[in-house]
């Protein structure tokens, strides 16, 4: 059995004799009279663009321009409404309500539980060690899953604790589970990390999965631009799953100016900025006595230990200050993400009067 057929083993058996929905827009392109979709033929003069269309289901302009970013090729991208929405269709192709499980370690995003909690999917968890930064238990991982896995999601830079994971350890993950799980790697902070995608290892790994979004590097978070990367084989099942018409046609020129050269500039431009203003921040707020611990992050937010974190939050929203509270998971944290200098130094002043 070939690695691609090991992994399409563990997608759910009705979902792979699924035919998927073939939209008006799918079928035909070309054209000059469209009649096929009962379409109104006008639109509001106000609507610019035109509006009374239905968009294509992958734009193929910005599925290319995205692989060409993420350095993979087209067939290897499913463009969705932001990453949470691959995080739903992953969950919906491989787990079986009351029968599969998932496996994540926290303390990492909410959306994982929250979606295999929509599935009817089992939690099974394997804490990060806090005492190395929060790095990944690879042997623990490893040793929890059990047959009814089909999906470990590991988050790299991990949310709320902002760390990359060990590469290596992940590729240990990946390979060690080449025929009994999918691994996810939600990247969506990855772009503040200065360090490689590990897209290009899918080629290899047909059962790891890469989550990337333009929310954060890109500032897209309104217009929810998030693609998963994947093996072709496994893209093709997740678009049987996918509701047709994902990206509406002001989004996709929103996200294509944002991936222009003009606009890739000023990515790069914000994310300097940011990452910069990241370790003036993480050390400003190391010299404040309400401030106990600053964790080491690769992402675009801090997670900080205080005294205090009721305290704490009190404070900042009595300034209009908005922090978030992570001591549900991490005792008496917050997570701070990284502002323009003039928010930082808001931050600053509120933590040191707490």
């Amino acid at each position: 059995m070939s690695p691609v057929d090991s992994v399409l083993q563990l997608v759910r058996p009705d979902i792979l004799a699924l035919a998927p929905y073939s939209s008006a827009r799918k079928e035909a392109k070309g054209g000059r009279v469209w009649l096929d979709a009962n379409e109104n033929p006008e639109t509001p003069s106000a609507h610019k663009p035109l509006l009374n269309r239905y968009p294509e289901p992958q734009p193929a302009d910005l599925v290319a321009t995205l692989a060409a970013l993420y350095g993979v090729s087209p067939a290897q991208c499913l463009v969705t409404r932001g990453s949470d929405e691959g995080i739903d269709l992953l969950l919906r192709t491989f787990c079986r309500a009351g029968q599969d499980a998932i496996l994540f370690t926290p303390p990492t995003y909410g959306m994982y539980v929250v979606a295999a909690g929509i599935q009817g999917a089992r939690c099974l968890t394997v804490p990060l060690i806090r005492e190395q930064n929060f790095a990944l238990d690879t042997a623990a991982v490893l040793k929890a899953v059990t047959p009814e896995v089909k999906l470990v999601f590991l988050c790299s830079p991990n949310n709320p604790t902002g760390g990359l994971l060990d590469r290596a350890e992940v590729l240990s993950v990946v390979k060690t589970l080449a025929t009994r799980a999918v691994v996810v790697v939600d990247e969506a902070y990855v772009d503040f990390s200065g360090q490689p995608s590990l897209a290009a290892e899918i080629g290899a790994n047909p059962n790891l999965v890469i989550l990337r979004t333009l929310s954060k590097a890109f500032g897209l978070a309104g217009a929810r631009v998030g693609t998963t990367i994947a093996d072709p084989a496994v893209i093709a099942v997740l678009q049987k799953v996918l509701a047709p018409y994902p990206v509406p046609t002001p989004v996709l020129q929103a996200a294509l100016a944002a991936l222009s050269p003009n606009g890739l500039a000023a990515s790069r431009e914000s994310v300097a900025a940011i990452v910069a203003e990241r370790a003036r921040l993480a050390a400003a707020l190391a010299k404040l006595p309400a401030v106990k611990r600053v964790w080491p992050s690769d992402a675009n937010y801090l997670l900080v230990e205080v005294a205090d974190s009721a305290k704490t939050m009190a404070a900042g929203r009595a300034a209009g200050v908005i922090w978030r509270d992570r001591s549900k998971d991490v005792p008496n944290t917050v997570r701070i993400t990284v502002g323009t200098a003039a928010e930082n130094q808001a931050t600053l002043e509120v933590m040191s009067r707490v």
